[in-house]
């Protein structure tokens, strides 16, 4: 097994704390309402907290029906969230699982900046290459401004 890493960071409009909550606390609610073209539903396994599993299903016409993660840590302080990919999704021949590392932090606008690092684990000698983990990434990013779209558009959700 490998490991590729790989850092990046997305910018955004919406303050730390609000995109935080909607995208970890409340993702279950919002993803649905803001991306009902990538998410059909979020069913979580636990309280949410480290060992929880999060269950996302995805609209009909995806490439994906489903994926799992497992979260690792989730610090509402510290705007932080982990979680690995464990099931479904782009998992199968190459990936055995992507770990996740996030944190919120404040932009130099009034937003915010999330800062990731992603770790894929291959499996075998498979390599996973800079383009995939870019489609990867395209993936994540479309949902990811769907959300904030949705939050600029209503702003009393996740205050």
């Amino acid at each position: 097994m490998g490991v590729v890493t790989y850092d990046f960071e997305v910018t955004s409009p919406i303050s730390p704390a609000r995109l935080f909550k909607a995208l970890t606390v409340e993702s279950g609610k919002v993803f649905p309402k803001a991306a009902p073209h990538a998410v059909k539903s979020v069913e979580l396994q636990g309280n949410g907290g480290p060992g929880s599993i999060a269950k996302m299903n995805f609209a009909e016409g995806l490439p994906y029906q489903y994926v799992k993660h497992e979260i690792e840590s989730h610090d509402q302080d510290n705007l932080s969230y982990s979680y690995s990919v464990i099931e479904g999704g782009p998992l199968g021949d190459k990936l055995e699982k992507i770990s996740f590392e996030n944190k919120f932090v404040a932009g130099a606008d009034g937003g915010s900046v999330c800062k990731s690092l992603m770790k894929f684990y291959t499996i075998g000698d498979c390599v996973f290459t800079e383009e995939e983990i870019k489609d990867q990434i395209q993936r994540m990013d479309r949902v990811y401004k769907a959300v904030e779209a949705y939050l600029e558009t209503n702003p009393d959700v996740c205050n």
